[in-house]
């Protein structure tokens, strides 16, 4: 099977969605990766949605995603007498280090790495960014802030510091427990939270190796001042605009979410956009018409996917959102203008020949009019390479490891095929694309593909070799070069 369009679905699984028949039902309405949240999941419950996720892609012969989702650090006030107070616009308030129920002037903030960091200027957001403090004096056992915005605040609700680099690992000890469990059942990517600089990727490189890609979920301040570092430490990267848009001003986030699209196209890492896509089909079996222009945005500016969150996980209508964004994004990329708008910005090829030929790959096929680009891949590179180029008809992806299928499921455009064995000549090569691009429809008797790939074969980073193919009517070439 194939889909008829180029972004990539992912949706979050939970109870509204975790039922085997749920989930075939989402993989048919269009889901290409699914997302195990670890804020909710318990390991049991991991596997069994792992299993149940491959047995459908190994069934249905389409590789299927699977991205494990890590909570990261949380920051939590401690309990108010009462268990819930009124903070005055105006007032000072008081965190400090005194293991005792809070009032309307102070709380316990079981947090040390907080008091190491924060200064004086700094702005603290309480509950999703419902309140806003600036920090006046600031020690190891007490922080004054003047109220900014005040209102009603309860036990326990979250803490955000937007301006505070933080002296912690995006990993705590659920998430190495987690983590472990995740790469020991095979999930294809981990998406890391509260990234905050380039080296926090790296430290987590270090415990994933290579068993899996990494995903970072863009959602701090700081994540945007060091985003360079962050583009070339990771795997690819979610614009997790829920998040971005407390502890920054969310004005702000359009044009980063922007920004971040096009920095991970430039480096050819897929990107998601999330949060809130279709939010109000939580309760309702149809979106606004301001969430609709809000995938359609995303798809137009070329990210690899879009994703679903409570939509799919908790919400009346999952299967309906999917449908639904599945729509969107077929008319978008139907749309007369969506070639000029997706490439108004294009991407530089980086100074390598595994970049040159798959920039070459697209001018050739464009140039000739040919029906697919069939890569030969090992690692995913050279399918991420030409994904990279967005170009304007199909690419396959032909690999003999299952893994790295699994994990293109997530990237723009292509269409991954598990195969046996790599070819043994370039003559074989040549031949299985052609057979296996005739039989999945991508070519029709008198077509042609072009097929790139590496040469000695089998071996990774070594992309140098382009070749043109026309097939008959039994998908064999009958003209090659």
């Amino acid at each position: 099977m194939r889909r008829n369009r180029r972004v990539k679905l992912v949706a979050t699984i939970g109870p509204a969605s975790e039922s085997p028949e749920m989930l075939e039902k989402l993989f048919d309405a269009g889901v290409d990766v699914f997302r195990i949240n670890m804020s909710h999941a318990s390991h049991e419950l991991a596997g069994q949605l792992h299993e149940r996720v491959r047995e459908i892609s190994a069934r249905r012969q389409y590789p299927i995603g699977i991205l494990g989702d890590l909570q990261g650090p949380k920051f939590r006030l401690g309990p108010f007498a009462g268990e819930r107070v009124n903070v005055t616009q105006g007032s000072e308030f008081v965190f400090d280090r005194l293991e005792k129920p809070g009032s309307a002037e102070r709380v316990y903030l079981p947090h040390p790495q907080i008091f190491e960091a924060v200064e004086p200027g700094h702005t603290l957001l309480l509950d999703d960014g419902k309140l806003r403090m600036r920090v006046t004096k600031s020690g190891a056992d007490r922080i004054v802030a003047q109220v900014q915005i005040g209102g009603p605040l309860a036990s326990r609700k979250g803490i955000s510091l937007p301006d505070t680099l933080l002296p912690i690992s995006p990993l705590t000890e659920k998430d190495h427990k987690d983590l472990q469990f995740l790469l020991g059942i095979g999930v294809d990517w981990i998406a890391l939270s509260f990234v905050q600089r380039g080296q926090d990727v790296l430290e987590a490189r270090k415990v994933i190796g290579d068993r899996a890609a990494i995903m970072v979920k863009v959602e701090k301040p700081q994540a945007i001042d060091d985003l360079n570092a962050i583009i070339a430490a990771a795997d690819g990267f979610m614009v997790a605009r829920g998040d971005l848009g407390v502890e920054m001003p969310i004005e702000k986030v359009p044009g980063l979410q922007k920004k971040i699209t096009r920095k991970a196209r430039g480096a050819g890492k897929p990107v998601v956009v999330a949060t809130q896509m279709l939010e109000s089909m939580i309760t309702s079996p149809v979106p606004t018409r301001a969430e609709v222009s809000d995938v359609a945005t995303a798809v137009f500016e070329g990210a690899d996917a879009v994703m679903l969150s409570a939509e799919s996980a908790v919400g009346k209508y999952p299967i309906e959102a999917i449908e639904m964004m599945n729509r969107i994004a077929i008319e978008v990329e139907n749309d007369k203008g969506y070639e000029a708008i997706l490439h108004a910005w294009q991407a530089q090829p980086l100074p390598t020949p595994s970049d040159a030929i798959a920039a070459a790959a697209h001018a050739i096929a464009d140039t000739v009019q040919l029906a697919a680009i069939v890569c030969y891949t090992a690692t995913g590179s050279t399918a991420l390479r030409v994904a990279r180029e967005r170009p304007g008809l199909p690419v396959m992806g032909l690999t003999p490891v299952a893994a790295t299928a699994h994990k293109l499921a997530v990237v723009w455009g292509l269409h991954s095929v598990v195969v046996k064995s790599d070819p043994v000549s370039v003559t074989d090569m040549v031949n299985q694309a052609c057979r296996i691009a005739f039989d999945q429809g991508f070519v029709k008797a008198g077509e042609g593909i072009l097929v790139t790939g590496g040469v000695p074969l089998g071996q990774s980073g070594t992309t140098n070799m382009i070749r043109i193919a026309f097939v008959n009517d039994k998908g064999e070439p009958v003209a090659s070069g």
